[in-house]
């Protein structure tokens, strides 16, 4: 592999990973509100919120770190209080009780309006903040803290023209390289080149130690006792459920400590990497097999939600990382491209088109169900059995096979996100 695709590739995960406090979704609308909130002066007198139906969705019933709410309208009404928008998706990291209280009552008092606007897996987020000084427009596209333009009192201060390009060009990076081209450059990289990968297990761990402490958590806990009451047990299943969905529960009930996420997403983040450590820890590997096999892992996950966009009806967490988990667990197993391959066509005839309904609890459900999904898979994979190419959604490739799982969800589901945000608005409606 030439050195160019090489460095192409290292830097594709190097700018993808990034930490985030909370789930990505309450914390991009908090970043989005308070960096309007900064533009103007005085009290402020209204924000209002516009989602496009993923974000709308992720948010909704989603804990907020350093706070007891959850939900689109306690984010921005954190966010207009206490957000730090230098700090971007971790803005809320120095919210004080007296912020919740704050918040409480902007929220009760109905300065916080939430509008969902089209249904598409394309991020959207509006934000407008009204005080004495004027009003002030952010907006956002396509990934969470992407900015593409400022309005101060109706005047453009900031336009980012070439936002689209630089989006379509970050896609056609990532699919214009095979599977097996991306297994013979996790091989090939220079260990040291790659060794930032590092940063993603302390994050995680810390988040995970964090999940079992809690007395807001109740799965991680109890996985703890399927897996003998030990973090590494003999059973590498149970350990890397475990690991992988404390992480989650975690990050989903909104404690105080950042995941780090790859494609715009924490949960993503921890399900293409917590369930190799559990496998790295029990047999263990030298680290830098680790890095090897989460590259692999990271990079199958961007070539799937490429296609099926950042926020969708379908479970990216549990499909795309999941697959790419699997993928960096064959090689963890001394696998190649061929065992890569038969697990990506049983991962896409098993999982594909679970559905996503927002960032909660059930996404711990999620990443059990991912796990399981993903080790079955490998299991069956490296025993030579597969779902033939000629079945379901699988393609005559792992490359086809890809596409078509991202393709499931955008534009296949695009029904059923509706659905989904449908059924939220009738259960806030009810609850009125």
């Amino acid at each position: 592999m030439k050195t160019t695709q090489i460095n192409e590739l290292t830097e594709l995960i190097r700018k993808d990973m990034r930490p985030a406090l909370g789930v990505t979704e309450p914390g991009a609308i908090a970043f989005a509100v308070s960096k309007a909130r900064s533009l103007v002066e005085g009290k402020v007198s209204g924000v209002e919120l516009t989602l496009n139906s993923g974000m709308y969705k992720n948010a909704y019933t989603c804990g907020i770190p350093n706070s007891r709410f959850m939900g689109n309208e306690y984010a921005a009404a954190l966010g207009v209080i206490a957000g730090r928008p230098e700090k971007g998706l971790e803005c809320l990291a120095d919210v004080r009780e007296m912020d919740n209280a704050m918040a409480e009552m902007l929220v009760r008092t109905g300065r916080i309006q939430v509008h969902m606007g089209k249904v598409t897996s394309r991020i959207f987020i509006e934000a407008k903040v009204t005080a004495e000084s004027g009003e002030a427009v952010v907006t956002i596209r396509d990934s969470h803290t992407n900015i593409v333009s400022i309005r101060v009192n109706g005047e453009t201060v900031f336009e980012k023209t070439d936002e689209e390009k630089a989006e379509t060009a970050q896609a056609a990076v990532i699919h214009s390289y095979t599977l097996e081209e991306i297994c013979e450059y996790a091989k090939t990289v220079p260990a040291e080149d790659i060794s930032f990968i590092a940063q993603a297990y302390e994050m995680n761990c810390r988040l995970f130690e964090a999940g079992l402490e809690s007395d807001r958590t109740t799965y991680g806990k109890y996985l703890l006792e399927k897996n003998g009451g030990e973090i590494i047990s003999d059973d590498e299943q149970k350990t890397a459920s475990l690991l992988c969905n404390a992480a989650i529960e975690a990050r989903v009930t909104g404690l105080d400590y950042p995941a780090m996420s790859i494609t715009g997403s924490g949960a993503h983040g921890i399900i293409a990497t917590m369930p190799l450590y559990g496998v790295y820890r029990h047999r263990e590997l030298p680290e830098e097999t680790l890095w090897r096999a989460t590259a692999i892992s990271y990079l199958v996950c961007m070539y799937i939600k490429e296609y099926s966009g950042k926020l969708s009806a379908f479970c990216g967490c549990g499909i795309a990382a999941g697959t790419g988990m699997a993928c960096g667990l064959v090689y963890l197993y001394g696998g190649g491209v061929a065992e890569m391959e038969r697990v990506i066509g049983n991962m896409a005839s098993s999982i594909t088109g679970m559905i996503c309904d927002g960032g909660n609890q059930g996404c711990t459900m999620k990443g059990i169900v991912a796990v399981d999904a993903a080790f079955q898979s490998v299991d069956f994979a490296m025993h030579g059995i597969s779902v033939d190419p000629v079945h379901g959604i699988n393609g005559k490739t792992p490359e086809e096979t890809m596409r078509h799982m991202g393709e499931i969800a955008s534009p296949g589901m695009t029904g059923t996100e509706k659905t989904i945000v449908d059924i939220l608005q009738e259960k806030s409606a009810a609850g009125k």
